[in-house]
C-alpha cells in the first residue's frame, strides 16, 4: 500500500513495451471499448 512518504510503483515504467503486453492491455480492455461503443450507439 502507499503511503505519503512512498509513493506507488509506476507499472507504466516497470513493465516493458512488448508487443505481448500491448496485446494483453488490448484485450483486457475489450469490455470498456464495447461498453463505450453502446453509449455511443444511444447518443445517436
Amino acid at each position: 500500500m502507499a503511503t505519503a512518504e512512498q509513493p506507488r510503483e509506476n507499472t507504466i515504467v516497470s513493465e516493458p513495451a512488448t508487443a505481448d503486453a500491448c496485446k494483453r492491455d488490448y484485450q483486457a480492455g475489450a469490455d470498456a471499448r464495447a461498453q463505450m461503443a453502446r453509449q455511443e450507439a444511444r447518443r445517436k
